[in-house]
């Protein structure tokens, strides 16, 4: 009776944590796991009371915590690492997490999101003013800053220097894509920041706005947009896939999922399909999305250096691809004799649309009557096609 009772208490998770031996070697020491379980505290601190990203923040903390729990071997990250995939190792030897990452390792989740965000997207602004399209490309500075500067630093190889430079493009699903080919063991440091920052975009970015604008550009009130055709939002997402397709393809996965989206819902004639990738389609990728990429964060993966300086260059990376954005703006104001607002620079990250609220609500903050948000939206959109366009340039040089 004793033994049975020595083996089952071998068996706790409270044995395994505080003895090496018996612990899964993923987990790290004790301490580490510890210090998970308190970032997993600080996560879901910020999902439910603060309100930061909850629909990913949520899930990703839960997967760091399902994955950290010792004895559990729910996730083990070395079955995704190489460049052969082993499925039957993955369904004979892994667990319930590593089943659901599959839809991360083969990039299905990624481009499930986009799908999703194209339907719920409205491209209209971009459309009725493509010079937006300028100001999407020039955000996407910070991109390739960052991806010099993890270069530069000699810690990272090239491949993981691109995952980490694409924070800047303030796109998760895009970020994930790059990473989980490039560099699969930095994806949990990865889309821990680049999701971090899309949620404290109100806070990162009012104060680059106001550094780099007057007080009389910020008053700038620009005419209304023109109003655009059905035909027109049809035909855009078809032309954008083809000419993305023939420039950068390894950027279609993304744009023709981000495109196809929207055609569903402009196209007047798929309401059925269009509401169910809005809506069940896209919640259900979005927990196994968050779930998974949590379960990536493991103490002895996580808990390094390099998670630090990922972190420290994410968010160098957010910062200057809204000065990128800016300035496009105001130079763009400056050929046109002072007939565009520099704050729309800012929503050329592609957080859709919390990028051109904060365009919005810096504007009204100087002139309550000027609304800025439409206008905003162009860059915004074009930041989501650009950030895709930066991540297929990668893949494609890797």
């Amino acid at each position: 009776m004793l033994e049975k009772i020595q083996n089952f208490l071998e068996t706790t998770g409270i044995y395994r944590l505080f003895n090496p031996a018996e612990t899964d070697a993923s987990n790290g020491a004790w301490w580490q796991t510890l210090i998970m379980f308190l970032i997993v505290a600080v996560l879901v601190y910020l999902a439910i009371v603060k309100k930061f990203e909850p629909l990913l923040l949520l899930p990703i903390a839960i997967g760091m915590l399902l994955t950290n729990l010792p004895g559990a071997n729910m996730f083990h990250l070395d079955f995704f690492i190489g460049e052969e995939l082993s499925f039957s190792q993955v369904l004979h030897n892994g667990g319930l997490l590593d089943l659901l990452y599959l839809g991360v390792k083969l990039g299905i989740y990624p481009c499930l999101i986009f799908m999703g965000i194209g339907a719920m997207t409205d491209f209209s602004p971009l459309i009725s003013n493509p010079k937006s399209l300028l100001i999407g490309a020039g955000a996407q500075l910070g991109v390739f800053v960052a991806f010099s500067g993890a270069l530069l630093s000699g810690v990272y190889t090239p491949e993981q220097a691109a995952a980490i430079g694409i924070i800047g493009g303030a796109d998760g699903p895009t970020a994930i894509l790059v990473t989980k080919t490039l560099a699969p063991t930095l994806l949990g440091a990865i889309a821990i920041a680049a999701y971090s920052y899309m949620a404290l975009i109100p806070m990162i970015q009012p104060p680059f706005m106001k550094l780099l604008t007057t007080k009389k550009e910020r008053q700038i009130k620009m005419t209304t947009l023109r109003q655009v055709s059905k035909t027109e939002k049809i035909l855009f997402p078809i032309v954008v896939t083809f000419i993305v397709g023939l420039i950068v393809p390894d950027a279609v996965p993304l744009v023709g999922c981000l495109m196809f989206g929207n055609l569903l819902n402009v196209c007047g004639v798929t309401e059925r399909l269009s509401k169910t990738v809005q809506n069940e389609l896209m919640n259900i990728v979005t927990i196994f999305l968050g779930i998974t990429v949590g379960a990536t964060a493991s103490a002895a993966n996580f808990l390094r250096f390099e998670t630090v300086l990922i972190i420290v260059l994410g968010l160098v990376a957010f910062c200057i691809s809204t000065c990128g954005g800016l300035i496009t703006a105001k130079i763009m104001n400056w050929i046109s004799g002072g007939k565009i607002n520099p704050l729309i620079g800012s929503a050329g990250v592609s957080a859709v649309p919390m990028a051109a609220r904060v365009a919005q609500k810096v504007g009204q903050e100087e002139d309550p009557s000027n609304f800025l948000l439409m206008h905003a939206m162009g860059p915004n959109v074009a930041g989501v096609i650009g950030s895709a366009v930066a991540a297929g340039v990668f893949l494609s040089w890797f």
